[in-house]
């Protein structure tokens, strides 16, 4: 009889389900996972150094680039902390704005979850209806920053301005014209807020679209009921949070448990699954963008109705606004000393965590009183969950850890900083 052994195998870099820089070896037996050896730092840029040799301000730019598909979320987190050493109090505007904003961020990250995680099960369909909501939203971004995906809208002591009076529209061209020009600018007719509401009437029923396609599906059942079970003991002790945690069954949301921005004044469920398996971290992500589009639907309507400052008066930390440093010259010193060389944070240590899309974004902030921060640690939520990957995947089949490290909704950028 000949002896079988156990061989190992590369699953990744090259391998699109191993989002292009995850080396995974796993050691085979068969079709059998025995064990998995995630390898990281393909993505590494030194984020956390960086920071360190930048003012404040300058650093901004660097947390959108952690997780790239929740942009804000992360600038939320470092702008918090530098407010906290500050001791700086923020508008209320500014807190529903960065709330409203928050929420929008998580539903963009829930549709590009759900639709890479579905694409790599096989499910095509999916991809395509999860962007094209997920494309309108980014229209927000654009609207507030003038960019896309990396906006740099939160500031400490607000945000970088008001929301927009006018939504841009579409003009025609060769391929836009006539009744779907009309159709592509419906929303289009009055501000943000406008353009928001008409969206968060709609998504609900894009969401239900969604459940049709997946939730009852035999095949992916087949594909996500029972694979990676984590137990709620065993996530709590492996640090998992977010839609990892609650999908093991624990309730733990830091937007409930630990307000910050407006969270404290909207309402929302924390929805929480049962066997703490894939399908369940599906159900759970399904959900929480339901109710995001509810907490939007509040910022809009008390946004409407409350107008007001979006930052701090003090000019040694917020920009002053473009007409009075044209007339004023002690606001275009402001201005320059702002940009130039920014501004002296009291020495201390804070560590600020907010309630990001794929768990707890967390940045550990130390000041010795200069320009520049001493030391800046990110706590990214993928670390931890990338760190159970071997038990998760062990005694699987090799078609199952595409499903774990989809559950995982893993970003590189903020594992490798």
């Amino acid at each position: 009889m000949s002896e079988i052994q156990t061989y190992s195998m590369n699953f990744g870099p090259q391998h699109p389900a191993a989002h292009g820089v995850l080396r995974l070896v796993l050691e085979m037996d068969g079709e059998t996972i025995v064990h998995a050896d995630p390898h990281i730092g393909l993505l590494h840029r030194g984020t956390e150094k960086l920071a360190e040799s930048k003012p404040y301000n300058q650093s901004i730019g660097y947390m959108d680039r952690l997780d790239y598909v929740s942009m804000m979320c992360n600038e939320h987190a470092y702008v918090l902390a530098i407010e906290e050493l500050l001791g700086l109090e923020i508008p209320l505007r500014a807190k529903y704005i960065r709330t409203m904003f928050d929420e929008i961020t998580r539903i963009m990250n829930h549709l590009m979850w759900v639709g890479t995680h579905g694409l790599d099960l096989g499910a095509m369909t999916l991809f395509l209806y999860a962007f094209r909501e997920r494309e309108l939203l980014i229209d927000c971004y654009e609207a507030v920053s003038g960019s896309r995906m990396h906006a740099t809208y939160y500031r400490p002591g607000g945000v970088y301005r008001d929301l927009p009076e006018q939504m841009a529209k579409f003009k025609q061209t060769k391929w836009t014209k006539g009744k779907d020009l009309t159709r592509l600018n419906e929303w289009r007719q009055g501000s943000l807020l406008d353009y928001l509401e008409a969206f968060t009437d709609d998504f609900l029923d894009r969401v239900d679209d969604y459940e049709t396609l997946l939730t009852d599906n035999r095949i992916w059942k087949q594909r996500t009921v029972g694979i990676g079970v984590v137990s709620p003991e065993r996530a709590l002790q492996l640090g998992f949070t977010g839609p990892m945690l609650r999908g093991s069954g624990i309730a733990w949301d830091l937007r409930k448990k630990q307000p910050y921005a407006a969270y404290d004044k909207v309402k929302f469920s924390v929805p929480v699954g049962k066997t703490g398996d894939c399908y369940d971290r599906y159900l759970v992500r399904i959900e929480e963008m339901r109710q995001s589009n509810s907490i939007i639907q509040q910022c809009v309507k008390w946004l409407r109705a409350n107008p007001g400052h979006v930052n701090s008066p003090d000019h040694k930390v917020t920009a002053p606004p473009r007409e009075l440093m044209k007339d004023d010259m002690e606001a275009m010193i402001h201005h320059f000393k702002l940009f130039s060389e920014g501004y002296c944070i009291p020495a201390g240590e804070t560590y600020a965590a907010i309630e990001h899309p794929k768990g707890e974004f967390g940045c550990y902030l130390v000041s010795d009183g200069a320009n520049k921060p001493f030391r800046v640690h990110l706590r990214a939520p993928g670390f931890a969950h990338l760190a159970a990957m071997q038990e998760m995947v062990e005694g699987h089949m090799l078609a199952d850890v595409v499903a774990v490290i989809g559950t995982q909704d893993i970003v590189f950028g903020e594992i490798d900083r």
